[in-house]
């Protein structure tokens, strides 16, 4: 496995179709886009742009119909069954816009799953998962069941749990989606407060333009292709551009 100085995600010709024949579908028509250590990486583009097939194919949930996906130094294709599943239990979280949390377990609880699946004993999971759940700023209802909990809590809980086995990569599909502008706010600068290190990648799959300002690079999709990229310092041409294929789309 690689250092944290190359790329975390690394593609090259990536496609992925669905289908065949006249209902074939490209997904993906040909991505080449590296993916780095140290940053939040923010993907954006319209509904069906492919983003959401995109992070599947980087995170080893789906496998591409042609190319080539390196992850942590490791290429997808030598990796398959269990060898694939155990790979990534160990060094990816996900965090999703819907939250999944078990309604019968805590918020402590449910952030220590993933480590009692793997076999840690409970008291360490749990001691672990407090851990997190205080990162997150819940240790005042590290107690409560998750319906006990507003939307913008659940969401962090998730986000716990998706860090408690201290993953060198984390994906995030929509996961402001659900909340209000203003929780959405408070937990993008939540992941990006307590998610971002040198030696972990973060991807966020976002329509939300409001926090545009929080990544350290953005990609821009439409219909499977990559289009532009964009730093800190260029929101405006990002801006822009999400304009008008906004307007293309329209």
């Amino acid at each position: 496995m690689t250092s944290a100085s190359g790329p975390a995600v690394c593609c090259r010709g990536v496609t992925k179709e669905f289908g065949s024949g006249e209902a074939q579908v490209r997904a993906l028509r040909g991505i080449d886009v590296d993916i780095q250590y140290g940053q939040m990486t923010l993907l954006v583009g319209p509904s069906g742009c492919g983003k959401t097939t995109l992070i599947s194919i980087m995170a080893g949930l789906l496998d591409p119909s042609a190319g080539e996906v390196s992850l942590l130094g490791c290429n997808l294709r030598s990796l398959a069954g269990s060898r694939l599943v155990r790979f990534r239990a160990e060094h990816i979280g996900f965090v999703f816009q819907q939250y999944n949390l078990l309604p019968s377990l805590t918020a402590v609880e449910n952030a220590a799953v993933p480590l009692i699946i793997r076999g840690m004993r409970r008291s360490q999971a749990i001691e672990r998962a407090l851990e997190l759940i205080t990162e997150v700023g819940l240790r005042d209802r590290a107690r409560a069941l998750p319906a006990q909990l507003s939307g913008g809590q659940q969401q962090r809980v998730a986000i716990a749990r998706a860090l408690v086995h201290e993953p060198r990569l984390l994906v995030c599909d929509e996961p402001t989606a659900a909340l209000d502008a203003q929780s959405g706010r408070t937990v993008m600068n939540l992941i990006r407060r307590v998610t971002v290190r040198s030696d972990r990648a973060v991807i966020v799959v976002t329509h939300d333009n409001r926090v545009f300002d929080l990544a350290d690079r953005i990609i821009a999709m439409s219909d499977g292709l990559i289009d532009l990229t964009a730093t800190e310092s260029e929101q405006s041409v990002l801006r822009n551009h999400q304009q008008r294929t906004t307007e293309n789309h329209a």
